[in-house]
């Protein structure tokens, strides 16, 4: 008798579990629904921690990518690949497709918006390669041909859009054909092929028709980019419309999209005034999305905390750490023979092209020294500090929480500083304004930065390579000045000679000896990287006479 009680206790134990389980994600569900992410964040989080690791992983998975989801809906695209992430180690014993399409596309749309759009495309891919049903199969196309719009490689986004814009399955579900038809639409734009603009009022009737809020607010959009060079009172007027309807909405994404388009739209004695409203939105989501970020940390923080007693789940939390371990060394070891592989088959075939790559592999690597000595020097301590602090003070005082967050702050301040020092490189048609608000971004109440000549240069006959390295050493010497210099004013001066670019940088700092300037890694980046472009560089620094360095490379 006691041996059938206790084996009746023990089953009613895990149906309840089950059913608190189930609760908890039906909860989640509930408050996803009704876009209160803080409250669905948190009941999913639950759910998961209270699922068993060997038996419920399907529920895990579920979980998972339920609070990835959320956190790319408030724009934390690496918080979000990093909680996605636990899922990987939970799909190798799992054999059903929809779980792993699920993580896959998860992991896709970070990379996307991260504009890591090979790694994207990548586990795009590997959703669209799993034995799903056709529904997940035309989204898993629609998504890469997503990013082969957003790399403008319209012509491949287009093989791709047509095929899925006369599938009769999604010709009958309205909202889907009007996104796909849009962007094939803009894709033959883009092309010149005039066949565009009717697919784009295709969709923006059919938007219209069915009441789709977002999808006219990127009709119009496409719309306003579409008339803008041909007939801009017509763009205006789109644009005009995109935001209005999204401000109604209360899309704050959309208002900023089709705020931007406005400004651009619009007479010049307007502009301040729409620029002012662009500046406090973009403030207005950054504090939303942080405020969000730190309830999502602390909501993790406290779940961890009231379950750091089941043994378990920690030496589980070991082993898929070890997984990810050794499928990141599994990564590096073949990344490096690849690379190993792909140097000495270039130089066998030519000793230049080698002896180049070799530098640049070079700078790159210096580059990844100073990231990764940055990360340690500026963010490590005070990463351990945080969780000391949050481990060993209680945090229910207002005091003990305020100082919390502040540290928080700091954190994500110094991540952003070093994301922006790193951040890709605007190369296109918008080189210019990029390199004058990197500039920009240097100019304090203490310093004064000044340019001159660089209205007169053709900024298009200058290639990528060339475009990115100027703007990486005009940086370099800009942080140089701000950690070393102690200057008030800096003067960079462009000029054209003979079908070279010579560039002149100087401030009226501290100076210093030739010695050290050869010394600092910076400076030795500089030089680098304008010898790698065939270029020459002097410097003439004497202390406390100032800084000056010209740089010269053929255009």
């Amino acid at each position: 008798m006691q041996s059938c009680t206790e084996k009746t206790d023990n089953i009613s134990h895990k149906k309840k579990n089950a059913a608190e389980i189930d609760r908890l994600i039906n909860l989640g569900e509930k408050h996803f629904e009704k876009l209160e992410y803080d409250s669905s964040y948190y009941y999913f989080n639950e759910a998961k921690l209270a699922c068993d690791v060997k038996k419920d992983t399907t529920k895990i998975i579920y979980s998972l990518v339920n609070l990835a989801t959320i956190e790319q809906n408030q724009g934390d695209y690496s918080g979000s690949e990093a909680t996605i992430l636990e899922a990987f180690p939970f799909l190798i014993n799992n054999s059903n497709p929809l779980h792993h399409w699920g993580v896959y596309t998860t992991m896709a749309i970070n990379y996307m918006q991260l504009f890591d759009y090979d790694n994207a495309l990548y586990y795009n891919n590997k959703a669209l390669n799993l034995n799903t049903d056709e529904d997940r199969k035309a989204a898993s196309r629609n998504n890469i041909a997503s990013i082969y719009m957003v790399k403008e490689e319209y012509k491949k986004a287009i093989t791709i859009f047509l095929p899925l814009s006369l599938n009769k399955k999604i010709f009958k579900a309205p909202e889907d054909y009007s996104r796909i038809i849009e962007n094939l639409g803009y894709c033959y734009f883009k092309t010149g092929n005039p066949k565009g603009i009717t697919y784009i009022n295709e969709s923006l009737r059919i938007n219209k028709q069915r009441g789709y809020s977002w999808g006219i607010i990127t009709s119009y959009c496409r719309l306003s980019e579409y008339y803008m060079k041909e007939n801009p009172i017509l763009s205006q007027k789109y644009s005009k419309l995109a935001y209005e309807k999204a401000t109604k909405v209360n899309d704050i994404n959309d208002r900023l999209i089709s705020l931007s388009l406005l400004i651009e739209n619009s007479p010049k004695n307007q502009t301040k005034k729409l620029s002012l409203d662009y500046i406090r939105i973009n403030d207005s989501i950054n504090k939303v999305r942080q405020k969000a970020k730190n309830q999502f940390a602390k909501i993790k923080y406290d779940s961890k905390k009231d379950k750091d007693e089941n043994l378990e789940l920690k030496t589980q939390k070991i082993e898929n750490a070890l997984l990810l371990e050794k499928q990141k060394n599994r990564n590096l070891i073949l990344s490096f023979v690849i690379g190993i592989t792909l140097l000495l088959s270039i130089t066998l075939a030519n000793f230049l092209i080698a002896k180049n790559r070799r530098e640049r592999i070079k700078t790159s690597y210096r580059t990844e020294i100073r990231i990764s000595k940055k990360l340690h020097d500026e963010l490590a301590n005070d990463v351990y500090q945080t969780m000391a602090f949050a481990e060993t003070q209680d945090l229910s005082t207002n005091m003990n929480k305020e100082i919390l967050l502040t540290n928080l702050d700091t954190i994500y301040s110094r991540t952003r500083n070093i994301s922006r020092e790193n951040s890709t490189i605007e190369a296109g048609a918008h080189f210019e304004a990029g390199l004058k608000d990197m500039m920009s971004g240097f100019h304090t109440h203490d310093v004064n930065i000044l340019t001159n000549g660089m209205d007169i240069i053709n900024w298009n006959s200058l290639n990528t390579t060339k475009k990115i390295t100027l703007y990486r050493v005009l940086q370099e010497l800009l942080i140089n000045m701000k950690k070393h210099s102690q200057c008030s004013l800096v003067v960079i001066t462009f000029k054209i000679i003979k079908n070279k670019l010579q560039v002149d940088y100087t401030d009226n700092g501290v100076g210093t000896v030739l010695e050290k300037i050869t010394s600092q890694n910076g400076l030795q980046n500089v030089e680098n990287r304008i010898h790698a472009i065939k270029g020459t560089i002097n410097f003439d620094s004497k202390s406390n006479k100032g800084f000056r360095v010209r740089f010269i490379f053929p255009i």
